[in-house]
C-alpha cells in the first residue's frame, strides 16, 4: 500500500488551497446539451444508431465511465478498455464531446472477495454486496484499488480529443461509514481539536449519564451516543470524509487532465423522493474548493406539480458553491419516475429553466431506459423500445435552440442581494432535537420558495463566507449551533446596515451544541431586541393577534413551536393571541445601528413567512418591477456574455398567462422579435420568453 489513509488524508486536505489556486477556469464555447450514456448496458449492438438520434437531437456531450468499474477492470489488474474506446471513438467522429467519471461508486466483486472489510460498517451493521455506494470510502485496500483504476482509466483517455473534463465519483458521502477504523480516526481527529480530555468533557458535557471519557483509550464508539455534541461532531467528522476523499480523487485528476479540461462532481441534495434540500451528508463548499467548476444533479415534481423550485434551489446551491461561476446540471430528469413524465411543453421550460439560473449545461440521465436492475422504471430520454417518443422530439427543439442561442444565454451572470445563511452544523444540530416533523431544511425551504415565488434572486451563503456586507438583507433560518464569533458578525452586518431576518431556534447553542446559559436568543438578543427564556408547543390553538398579515383564519396559526418573546428594544409585528401566552410577542423587529433585525419566534404558515419577507425585501429597498409578477410566473435575469441582460419569462401552470414588458426596447431571442417597452407578453401553458435587452 502506498500510503497510510492518514497521510492521504492530510495530503488531500493540504493540497485543497494549491488545488483551488492552480485549477484552470473551464470556459465552454456553447451551450452543453447531454445525456449519460452506457454502451454496456445495453441489450444489443446500437452504437451507431444512438449516436445518430443524439446528433438529431442535438446532443453535444455524452457522460460515461462511472459506473462499470467491473466491466473495466474484470479481474485485479486486468483492464478492458474496449467498450470506453469504443463510445470514445463513435462520438468523437460524430463531433460530440464526453465527460469520464472515475469509476469507484460502485465496487467490483473480487475487490470485496480479496477484502471483504472495503463494504462500510454502518450503525446497522456491516453492508453486504450488491447496491452502490457501500464501501467505506477511508478503507486502504478500497482507496489502492481505486486510485489504481483511476489512473489506468485516465492514462488511456488522456490525450484523446473528445475528452473535454472529469467527473470524480458520484453523488458522494460518507454513507455512514462508522466501523472500527473510523472511529480510531474519529478519536485522532478530537485528539487534534481538544488539547486535553477535561476540556472535551467540559465543552460537550459529557459528565451526563456517566458519557465522561477519562482514557483516550477508552473513547468510545460514536454510533450509540446520545450527546448531540459528539452525535453532531462525528457527523461534522464524517464530511470532512467526503471533502477529503474528493479533493483526494481530484489531485489524481489534476495529474493528467489538459489545462483545457475541466474536474466537476455531481453533487446531490437532501432526498425527499425528489430533490429538496441542503445535503446533510456533504459540506459542499469545502468540497467543491477542489473543482474546477460545480456540479448538481436536480431531480422534481413534474406533471401539474411542477413548479420550477428546486430547479432554481439546486441551481442556486450549485452556482454559490463556486461563488457566483456558472455550473453543470450533470443529472436531471428526462421521463424518469412514471409521475415525472412530463406533459407537452414541460420538457423545454425546464431545460430553459436550468440555464436561467446560471447554468451552462443540461445533461439527463439517462439516453435509454434500462432493461433490468433496480433502476429499470426510471426512464431515460429513450423509452424501453429505444425509439423516438413525444419527449425525445421536444429534446430535438431544445438541442436546436441551445445551438442557435448559445451566445446570448451561455455564462449568464447574476448578482443578487438577498442571501440565505444556512449551516451544516446548524442542520446536524437542529435535527438532533426537531420539532415534531419538522427538521431544519424543512424550516429553510419555505423560506426560499418565499423568494421564488415572488421573483427575488437569492444565493445561498455558509459561515465560511467573508462577504456578508455584499449583501442588503441576509435571511438565517434555525441557526440552532454557532459560535460567539459568527452571531457577533451577523450583529455586526446589522449594525452596519444591513438587514436580517432570523427565525426561531438561533443562536440557541455554541458550535459544540451546547446550549447557551444565558437569556436567549443570546448573542443576537443585542440586534434583535428581544429576549426569551420559555418556549411551548401551541397545538392547534394559537393564532397571531388581529391577523396582521392579513391571510385566512387556517395560515394565521402557529404551529407545533412558540418561543414566549419579551421585547427590549424591538417592537412588536405580531402578538400570539392566547388568553394567557398573548401577552408575549411572536414576531418582532429591531432597528440596531442603521440597520433592521426580524425576530420570528414561532413556526408560521408559509403564507405568514411569505409576507414577512414580503416587508423584509421592501425594507431593504429591494422591491421593483420584477416583483410585480408573481408565481406562477417565474422572472430570471442575469448579464450574459455579450453583456446584455437576459431575461426569462417563464410560466409555471397549464394556462395561459399574459405579463407586461416594462423594461427597455428589446428582442425575443426565441423568435427574433422585436420587443417595444410597455408591450404585452402572452406566455403559453408551460411556456415561457426569453428577452434580451438592446
Amino acid at each position: 500500500m502506498k500510503n497510510s489513509l492518514l497521510s492521504s488524508l492530510i495530503a488531500s486536505l493540504l493540497s485543497l488551497l494549491f488545488l483551488q489556486q492552480a485549477a484552470a477556469q473551464f470556459q465552454p464555447d456553447r451551450l452543453l446539451f447531454g445525456v449519460a450514456y452506457y454502451d454496456e448496458y445495453m441489450p444489443y449492438e446500437r452504437l451507431d444508431k444512438d449516436v445518430q438520434m443524439m446528433k438529431e437531437a442535438g446532443i453535444n456531450v455524452v457522460r460515461i465511465a462511472e459506473s462499470t468499474w467491473g466491466t473495466l477492470e474484470p479481474q485485479e489488474g486486468v483492464f478492458d478498455f474496449s467498450h470506453i474506446d469504443r463510445v470514445l471513438k463513435a462520438m468523437n467522429d460524430a463531433g460530440i464531446k464526453v465527460i469520464i467519471g472515475t469509476p469507484t461508486y460502485a465496487v467490483p466483486t473480487w475487490l470485496v472477495k480479496k477484502h471483504p472489510d472495503v463494504l462500510a460498517i454502518t450503525p446497522r451493521g456491516q453492508n453486504q454486496y450488491g447496491a452502490r455506494q457501500n464501501m467505506d470510502i477511508t478503507n486502504p485496500y478500497f482507496l489502492e484499488a481505486a486510485e489504481n483504476v483511476i489512473r489506468k482509466l485516465l492514462a488511456h483517455v488522456k490525450d484523446h480529443p473528445a475528452v473535454i473534463g472529469y467527473q470524480v465519483d458520484n453523488e458522494t458521502k460518507s454513507y455512514e461509514t462508522s466501523g472500527p477504523n473510523v472511529q480510531k480516526q474519529f478519536v485522532a481527529y478530537m485528539k487534534a481539536k481538544f488539547p486535553s480530555l477535561d476540556s472535551l468533557n467540559k465543552a460537550f458535557g459529557l459528565d451526563y449519564w456517566s458519557n465522561r471519557i477519562n482514557n483516550w483509550d477508552d473513547f468510545p464508539s460514536a454510533n450509540g451516543s446520545i450527546n448531540a455534541s459528539l452525535s453532531a461532531e462525528f457527523r461534522k467528522f464524517q464530511r470532512s470524509l467526503v471533502t477529503s476523499y474528493l479533493a483526494w480523487q481530484a489531485k489524481i485528476v489534476r495529474e493528467y487532465k489538459k489545462p483545457s479540461q475541466f474536474i466537476t462532481q455531481n453533487f446531490d441534495l437532501e432526498w425527499r423522493g425528489y430533490s429538496y434540500g441542503i445535503q446533510p451528508d456533504v459540506d459542499h463548499f469545502a468540497a467543491a474548493k477542489a473543482l474546477d467548476i460545480a456540479g448538481i444533479d436536480i431531480y422534481h415534481p413534474s406533471q401539474n406539480s411542477l413548479t420550477g423550485t428546486e430547479i432554481s434551489f439546486g441551481g442556486d446551491v450549485a452556482r454559490s458553491m463556486k461563488g457566483g461561476q456558472n455550473y453543470l446540471v450533470i443529472e436531471t430528469e428526462a421521463q424518469g419516475f412514471a409521475e415525472w413524465v412530463p406533459f407537452p411543453g414541460q420538457l423545454r421550460l425546464q431545460a430553459f429553466s436550468h440555464l436561467a439560473s446560471g447554468a451552462n449545461m443540461v445533461s439527463y440521465w439517462h439516453w435509454h431506459s434500462l432493461h433490468n436492475a433496480i433502476e429499470t422504471y426510471w426512464k431515460g430520454l429513450l423509452s424501453h423500445d429505444f425509439e423516438p417518443n413525444p419527449t425525445y422530439e421536444e429534446a430535438k427543439t431544445i438541442g436546436a435552440d441551445f445551438r442557435r442561442l448559445s451566445p446570448h444565454l451561455l455564462n449568464l451572470k447574476k448578482q443578487n442581494r438577498v442571501a440565505i445563511l444556512f449551516s451544516n452544523e446548524a442542520l446536524t444540530a437542529f435535527n438532533s432535537f426537531p420539532i415534531g416533523s419538522e427538521n431544519y431544511n424543512t424550516i429553510l425551504r419555505p423560506m426560499y420558495d418565499a423568494f421564488y415565488r415572488m421573483n427575488v434572486g437569492v444565493d445561498l451563503i455558509d459561515p465560511s463566507t467573508t462577504e456578508l456586507e455584499k449583501y442588503k438583507l441576509i435571511v438565517v433560518p434555525a441557526l440552532y449551533a454557532a459560535p460567539d464569533s459568527l452571531l457577533r458578525r451577523l450583529n455586526n452586518y446589522v449594525r452596519n446596515g444591513g438587514q436580517a431576518v432570523f427565525t426561531f431556534k438561533s443562536g440557541f447553542s455554541n458550535e459544540n451544541v451546547k446550549v447557551r446559559t444565558v437569556r436567549q436568543p443570546g448573542i443576537i438578543s443585542e440586534a434583535c431586541g428581544v429576549t426569551y427564556s420559555q418556549f411551548t408547543n401551541p397545538g392547534n390553538e394559537v393564532s397571531l393577534k388581529g391577523n396582521p398579515f392579513h391571510v385566512g383564519p387556517e395560515q394565521n396559526k402557529v404551529h407545533k413551536w412558540m418561543e414566549l418573546l419579551q421585547p427590549t428594544t424591538a417592537r412588536v409585528l405580531a402578538w400570539y393571541d392566547h388568553p394567557y401566552w398573548g401577552k408575549y410577542a411572536a414576531i418582532t423587529q429591531n432597528n440596531y445601528g442603521k440597520g433592521l433585525a426580524t425576530y420570528i419566534g414561532c413556526l408560521t404558515s408559509n403564507e405568514v413567512t411569505e409576507k414577512i419577507l414580503e416587508n423584509a425585501v421592501k425594507a431593504a429597498g429591494l422591491w421593483g418591477k420584477d416583483q410585480d409578477l408573481k408565481f406562477p410566473v417565474i422572472l430570471k435575469s442575469g448579464v450574459n456574455g455579450l453583456g446584455k441582460t437576459v431575461r426569462y419569462y417563464l410560466n409555471y401552470s397549464g394556462q395561459p398567462q399574459t405579463v407586461l414588458y416594462p423594461y427597455k426596447k428589446a428582442t425575443k431571442l426565441l423568435s427574433g422579435a422585436a420587443l417595444p417597452p410597455q408591450t404585452k407578453l402572452v406566455l403559453p401553458p408551460w411556456g415561457f420568453e426569453i428577452i434580451e435587452e438592446q
